[in-house]
């Protein structure tokens, strides 16, 4: 069989074609294939690429200084996406101008300058502080979005923004210095005492006198955006309506840069007090300054300057024995001048423990009221404590010895009266009562400008002293030990008040405390109101209506007529105590 020429040519030409299609078909696999390999790869480097971004901006965004994770006073909510720390720079930067327009450019410069530095070292090619803000200010807006297309949550904002006040100090004013410093320094007036307020000032310290003004220059490392301001009144009783207040400062930092210079320097502290207030009874005088002076300057062994406010001087010159031990500098009247007088140390106001009282736990050197009463007698030279009571220290080689009543001189009692109030009324009754009962008689009136250095001698020589409840009393200070302390107490229920007054002071000095409380007949009140008045009859009804009208009573209008008889069994009783 032949075959068809035709179609044979047919199939000539058909071989061609299929090889061409197929070879075509082949080019596009491997273009297609090559284009998906391609794709993937790029797809991978993007990805690669995207991953180390965002890794190094969660790693900006986590950082914070060792200060801000201590000052966080709650845990943190979760922490933002990836791009989150753009918005931190953002909101650096808008803190920044918000403290510049506060007066604050320096701070907040810093401030800018220490995120600008941080910046180009995470992110390449941020070259100036404008750069680093219209970076920030873009990412703001392309950043603000999760991989869902959800907005930030406002927890992160609120954590970005707390950790951006504290950076730039949430006074506006702190750099990272400042903050690691760590707490506000410690106030340096106390006014936790219901009796006083103190303040206590170590290092640079000012007193500008004419103007009551006490400035403390911290040092510059403690300087704060803010100072602090007390006033205080500057004695022991910081109640009194009569004590004007002394200003003390610590200044600022702004405020330390032209704080006022130093007129003259001063090796020495000092201690800022009032001398006025309820003085010149002499109660008042030890109870409010004397004793409140010992305990807050007896510690320096005299290097101690005094600026007194309201000086007077009256008490300078009565107590100036005491005054001059304490100090060995003139005394500055703070009212007056206006130079500044620089210290090491000042101390402005007077520790007062109790009303004529000392704590020991509460002073420097644990001092007792003892202590101030042997530290008076020494000021004034009187004899040492070794020696007993003069009476028996005089008849120690008599005929008899002291017993009985046979020496050569009696115990001697000094008898106080009152110039006002709650005076005896009939002394020279009183004076031969004292006599016949065996003692040896000296009648004093105390004056305000009475000589300390002649009168302590007097006290000295007596082995009693014996007064109606009040000031005249506290010349117990010049007895020696064992020497006793004759208290009479008026009438209106006011033996507790002859006790915490008088009573424990005198046990704590190692006197002999006797107390005498006079009937009602034994009070001039009875004489002017009669014994049905309930001043007289019901003393508790009176105190019950206040302390104003027990006051006026009891202090103010009574006075009393010692009835000698009663009183006999006292002075016996007192005369075999000193005998013992």
């Amino acid at each position: 069989m032949t075959a068809d020429p035709s179609s044979s040519s047919s199939s000539a030409a058909a071989a061609p074609s299929v090889k061409g299609v197929a070879r075509a078909l082949s080019q596009h696999h491997r273009a297609v294939v090559g284009f998906l390999f391609g794709f993937f790869v790029i797809l991978v480097l993007y990805t690669t690429a995207s991953g180390q971004f965002g890794t190094t901006n969660t790693i900006v965004a986590l950082r914070s200084t060792p200060a801000e994770q201590n000052g966080r006073t709650s845990p943190p909510p979760p922490p933002p996406p990836a791009s989150s720390s753009a918005p931190d720079n953002n909101n650096s930067t808008q803190g920044a101008v918000h403290d510049m327009e506060n007066g604050k450019k320096d701070e907040a410069a810093k401030t800018m300058g220490q995120v600008r530095i941080e910046d180009k070292n995470v992110v390449p090619g941020r070259t100036d502080m404008n750069k680093t803000t219209v970076v920030n200010s873009d990412n703001v807006q392309a950043n603000r979005t999760d991989q869902s297309g959800q907005t930030v949550n406002e927890a992160s904002d609120r954590m970005e923004e707390e950790l951006i006040r504290q950076e730039l100090g949430q006074d506006g004013g702190k750099n990272e210095s400042n903050v690691k410093h760590g707490a506000p320094p410690k106030p340096i007036c106390d006014l936790s005492d219901p009796r006083y307020d103190i303040c206590e000032i170590t290092g640079d310290a000012r007193a500008i006198g004419g103007n009551r003004t006490i400035l403390y220059v911290p040092p510059a490392a403690e300087r704060g955006a803010d100072g602090q301001e007390w006033a205080i009144k500057d004695q022991s009783r910081k109640y009194l309506e009569y004590i004007e207040k002394v200003t003390v400062k610590t200044l600022s930092a702004a405020e330390s840069l032209v704080a006022p210079e130093c007129t003259s320097r001063h090796a020495v502290p000092a201690v800022v007090f009032a001398m006025n207030g309820l003085t010149s009874n002499p109660w008042h005088d030890f109870s409010d300054v004397l004793v409140p002076l010992f305990i807050t300057a007896r510690a320096y062994d005299g290097e101690v300057q005094f600026l007194v406010t309201d000086l007077q001087p009256w008490f300078v010159d009565k107590y100036r024995l005491i005054l001059a031990n304490l100090s060995r500098y003139d005394i500055v009247d703070f009212n007056k001048g206006a130079g500044v007088r620089c210290h090491p140390r000042i101390v402005v106001g007077l520790r007062s423990h109790r009303d004529l009282g000392i704590d020991p736990a509460r002073t420097p050197r644990n001092y007792t009221l003892l202590d101030f009463r042997m530290y008076i007698r020494d000021i004034f030279s009187l004899p040492p404590d070794g020696l007993g009571i003069p009476y028996k220290e005089a008849n120690k080689n008599a005929t008899g010895g002291v017993d009985g009543g046979m020496g050569k001189r009696k115990p001697r009692l000094m008898l106080i009266n009152r110039g006002r109030n709650r005076k005896f009324v009939n002394i020279p009754e009183i004076s031969a009562a004292v006599q016949a009962a065996g003692f040896e008689v000296v009648v004093v009136e105390p004056r305000r400008d009475l000589r300390l250095e002649e009168f302590s001698k007097v006290v000295d020589s007596c082995d009693v002293l014996m007064g109606a409840h009040g000031a005249g009393l506290t010349n117990f200070f010049f007895l020696r030990t064992d020497a006793a302390m004759l208290q009479v107490v008026p009438w209106g229920h006011m033996e507790h008040s002859a006790m915490i007054f008088y009573g424990v002071q005198a046990k704590e000095m190692r006197l002999r405390d006797v107390e005498y409380s006079i009937a009602a007949e034994e009070s001039t009140l009875y004489e002017k109101y009669g014994k049905d008045h309930p001043a007289v009859r019901d003393p508790e009804s009176i105190h019950k209506q206040g302390w104003q009208l027990g006051m006026k009573y009891y202090w103010l209008e009574q006075d009393i007529r010692l009835n000698v008889t009663r009183f006999a069994p006292t002075l016996h009783q007192l005369l075999r105590t000193l005998q013992e």
